[in-house]
């Protein structure tokens, strides 16, 4: 599942640039069990399965046993933190991140317990497996690491910058099924144009995140 998207776009142009690595390892190589199993039912009962310790906690130490680098554990779980803008900021200032990936219902919990690691989530809703909030958690990080992207001042706009979204974007032509630019983008006064960007940005805010603007002001 990884390696399409890895092999693309900006994950691409930063590993060509070697500004990161990146490197697969599956959890069913670390499995002690004939089968490769790595999921067992739960004690107590109820639906679905459970990842195993073991095969999890054999992965964990051998990929960290590969590099000098300590690396910073990432547990992809619903009950995690809420990614945002400002956790994948610090990420991508960490030397080295593992990422584990779930399956099926969950995790034994000595997994959480038994191995540093930062819980994150993605959003509220549940997912097959970790392999795709994965990805989202690499491309929000890798796209942050000076150098991946041709200039900061793009990585300044976006949304969630500074808590707001961004404002509204343009481009030719100047008029489109009677939609027409705002005259103040085609001025070329800067000043002014920052100005009606800001506002917008804010009043955009306002509208359809105004969560946002209250974390901000805290």
């Amino acid at each position: 599942m990884f390696h399409n998207v890895l092999g693309e776009s900006i994950m691409k142009i930063a590993r060509e640039k070697k500004l990161v690595s990146f490197y697969l390892h599956n959890i069913r190589d670390y499995s002690n069990d004939k089968h490769k199993c790595v999921d067992d039912k739960p004690y107590g009962g109820g639906a679905g399965m459970v990842m195993k310790p073991e095969p999890v906690f054999n992965a964990v130490e051998a990929v960290e046993a590969q590099d000098n680098l300590t690396p910073t554990k990432i547990l992809l779980t619903p009950q995690g933190e809420t990614l945002n803008q400002e956790i994948a900021g610090n990420l991508s200032k960490k030397a080295r991140l593992m990422i584990i990936c779930g399956h099926y219902e969950g995790f034994d919990e000595r997994i959480r317990s038994g191995i540093d690691v930062l819980e994150i989530s993605i959003g509220d809703y549940v997912l097959t497996g970790g392999e795709i909030p994965a990805m989202v958690v690499i491309d929000s990080v890798v796209r942050l690491v000076p150098g991946v992207l041709g200039g900061n001042n793009s990585l300044q706009d976006e949304s969630f910058v500074n808590r707001l979204l961004e404002y509204p974007q343009y481009t030719r032509p100047a008029e489109f099924r009677g939609m027409k630019v705002p005259e103040i983008l085609k001025s070329g006064h800067h000043t002014k144009i920052e100005e009606w960007r800001m506002k917008e940005a804010i009043v955009r805010t306002q509208e359809r995140r105004p969560d946002l603007l209250e974390e901000k002001t805290k």
